[in-house]
């Protein structure tokens, strides 16, 4: 793996010791910073990992059922390997990107539809809301990407050691959304900490067995083992809101084969780093200051390294990641990387049979046609994010939730299609109702308090001075609620029947409610609007015009930073 001395320079030179990529011997055993251990978000991880087995790429292929094998296992069990959390998103991308690159994946198409397996979108019991079309008839695109830990397969295992946890229910420890704006002109992407805890929706598994919902906040990562990935895809539309149109789920057995296939990928540090201690924690990376190439094993070691970057956590982590997507990306499109059709078939391959996705793109041509999309949006345009979050306390410590209001910020950002970049987008034209309003003197409507957050009680009298505002407008028929909504992290009318939708639009329109939180629901038996936490306070609806900025705990990278370099923890460099 060459190097340059200076950042972004194109003549590179030997890297001293790049292969050097320690197995640890402590594989199957705890490294001290899981929950509890004060290290920030995401808690600990299972040290080391290993190198990659030899051989075959693929190895005893098979697969668990969803939700099947041992109990005994739960999110707060030993430390995890970051090896499996961070390629997972990296194969995720790859994915999509790659089988849009050339068109010689189309070759292959029978036998590749062959490795891709296919699973229920939402496993939840609440129907998604449908996207705003912009003033163009245009939709968003919204992909959730998913890194299982499951030990299904012979390789899976050699590459995620644990043994403890072979047979267990799999973890969901990448969470990523990616959004393609309705015009395509731009893509954003939010990341969310495996150990956010929050509370889990109902789910029904494909072979019956329920779920139900949970009464406790449950760790994140733990959605994916109450059915499949149908139940993370409904976990994250209950916190966010935001309409899931697609999942794909990554293991990690094909993804060093795919790194190589890329041919290095330009990543940067501030100071030479080498993530080993006396202990034994870290991945191994070793590096010199400035610019280097990674690929293969360097480049798992690159994205599994938390030990050595910034302060040691999970966030530093997700930049250390962001930081080498946008340079995959900027590598791809160069156009130079997969002119060897042997190498596109075998990335090809090695996608395709790490991939689990919705039924709705359950073919290699529909894997192509979502590649076109993401191609249309210019690297200038990819902001990377993570999900603005706070650390827990006492029992919890370690773990994180959502920030009260930088969190709501970035989704309704998503939801509402307001680029993270900050430039300009189509805005979308709201869809007029099919059924016209009545008198707003004759629209009943029932007012509830919902703005209790997990560090905050419900405010006293919301729900009192939202209808007040209500029938100063007019209307006149507004009645207060006695019954709080547990914890609605934003605003939302709810209406029953198509028949009341005008009346439920202009409940929005006079309060500023956005339409897209305009929701039918059968939940409801007339109108009701539930004030949530995003709207604490008195005064009118808490929505910018068209001036709506990241959070800057969003942590954002654009995709066009060359620049981007990860500052190495001084106890960590040599």
């Amino acid at each position: 793996m060459g190097r340059s001395s200076t950042r972004g320079e194109g003549t590179r030179s030997r890297v001293r010791n790049a292969g050097q990529l320690d197995r640890d011997t402590s594989l199957y055993e705890g490294d001290g910073d899981g929950p509890g251990g004060g290290e920030g978000p995401g808690g600990g991880e299972r040290p080391g990992g290993g190198e990659r087995p030899r051989g075959s790429r693929r190895a005893a292929k098979g697969r668990r059922g969803n939700g099947g094998g041992a109990q005994g296992r739960s999110s707060r069990r030993a430390p995890k390997s970051a090896k499996r959390r961070a390629l997972r998103w990296s194969a995720s991308v790859l994915a999509v990107l790659i089988l849009g690159t050339g068109g010689a994946g189309y070759l292959y198409y029978e036998y590749l539809n062959s490795n891709i397996k296919k699973e229920d979108l939402t496993l939840g019991d609440k129907q998604m809301a449908d996207h705003k079309a912009n003033a163009a008839g245009q939709t968003p695109l919204n992909i959730l990407l998913i890194g299982s830990d499951a030990r299904d397969t012979e390789a899976n295992q050699k590459l995620g050691g644990a043994k403890k946890t072979f047979g267990a229910k799999p973890l969901a420890d990448v969470q990523m959304l990616l959004h393609i704006s309705a015009d395509r002109s731009n893509l954003s992407v939010i990341s969310m900490p495996r150990d956010t805890m929050l509370k889990m929706p109902k789910c029904t598994a494909p072979d019956g067995e329920v779920f139900p919902a949970s009464t406790v906040d449950v760790q994140t990562n733990e959605s994916l083992g109450r059915g499949g990935p149908g139940c993370t895809v409904a976990t994250w539309y209950e916190l966010t809101g935001i309409r899931i149109d697609h999942f794909m789920m990554i293991d990690f057995a094909g993804v060093v084969s795919m790194a190589d296939a890329i041919g290095g990928v330009p990543v940067c540090v501030d100071a030479n780093i080498h993530s080993r201690d006396r202990g034994g924690k870290g991945s191994g990376l070793k590096l010199e200051k400035g610019t280097t190439y990674v690929k293969g094993e360097q480049a798992l070691a690159w994205l599994r390294t938390r030990y050595g970057f910034e302060g040691n956590t999970d966030l530093g982590r997700a930049k250390a990641q962001h930081q080498y997507m946008n340079s995959m990306v900027r590598e791809l499109r160069k156009g130079t990387k997969l002119t060897d059709p042997a190498k596109l078939m075998n990335l090809a391959e090695a996608a395709t049979d790490a991939l689990t996705v919705d039924k709705g793109i359950k073919s290699v041509k529909k894997l192509y046609d979502l590649a076109e999309e993401f191609k249309k949006v210019p690297t200038k345009r990819i902001t990377m994010s993570t999900m603005p979050n706070v650390y827990g306390t006492g029992v919890n410590k370690g773990r994180v939730y959502p920030k009260a209001g930088d969190a709501e910020q970035l989704f309704r950002m998503v939801r509402e299609d307001v680029p993270l970049d900050g430039k300009a987008s189509k805005r979308k034209k709201p869809e007029e109702p099919k059924d016209p309003s009545a008198p707003v003197g004759e629209i009943a409507v029932a007012v509830r308090n919902g703005t209790a957050t997990d560090a905050l009680g419900p405010a006293s009298g919301r729900a009192g001075d939202v209808a007040e505002q209500l029938k100063e407008a007019g209307f006149g028929q507004t009645t207060v609620d006695p019954n709080n909504v547990t914890r609605a992290a934003r605003t939302a009318i709810l209406y029953p029947s198509a028949e009341l939708e005008g009346d439920a639009q202009a409940v929005a329109k006079v309060l500023g409610v956005p339409l897209s939180q305009v929701k039918k629901s059968t939940d409801v038996s007339g109108i009701s609007l539930a004030v949530g936490a995003d709207w604490r306070e008195g005064g009118a609806y808490p929505v910018s015009k068209g001036t709506e900025k990241t959070p800057e705990s969003a942590g954002a990278l654009n995709g066009d930073d060359k620049n981007a370099c990860m500052k190495v923890n001084p106890n960590y460099t040599w």
